[in-house]
């Protein structure tokens, strides 16, 4: 039996997808295969990096990927994380949710505070991702 694909997706697939993607492996263990990728995408945000090891999960070996690297037959669940920005669009006829979430990576400022915004961002992340995994919504 195949796992169910879920593909997090954003524009730059730097820190909302990448933590995403890191959350739902820790969620979701093997039972899912967790992919994510942006429309333009850049490298992963070294503060995404640096949040996502505070609570256990390491992001440095991650790299951003293009959205036309993805296989769509391992997908069957789009998540788009984007809020302010026009998200990507995946195609093909699959189940679609949109979670937007501000991207932390907008905030200036002095570095302590940039990091909160990654940390708030992550920790909705995670509330979202394990309310679907018990209710599926």
């Amino acid at each position: 039996m195949r796992k169910k694909g879920i593909l997090f997706l954003c524009v730059a697939n730097s820190a909302r997808s990448q933590m995403a993607e890191g959350l739902a492996r820790l969620v979701f263990g093997d039972v899912v295969r967790v992919q994510s990728a942006g429309s333009r995408p850049t490298r992963v945000n070294p503060h995404a990096i640096a949040v996502m090891q505070e609570v256990g999960v390491d992001l440095a070996a991650q790299r951003s990927k293009s959205v036309d690297e993805i296989d769509p037959d391992s997908v069957d669940l789009v998540i788009t994380l984007c809020a302010e920005e026009v998200c990507p669009v995946y195609p093909g006829r699959i189940e679609r949710l949109h979670w937007p979430f501000p991207d932390p990576a907008a905030v200036s400022g002095p570095e302590e505070a940039q990091r909160d915004a990654f940390r708030q961002v992550r920790d909705r992340i995670r509330e979202r991702l394990e309310r679907y995994a018990t209710t599926g919504a």
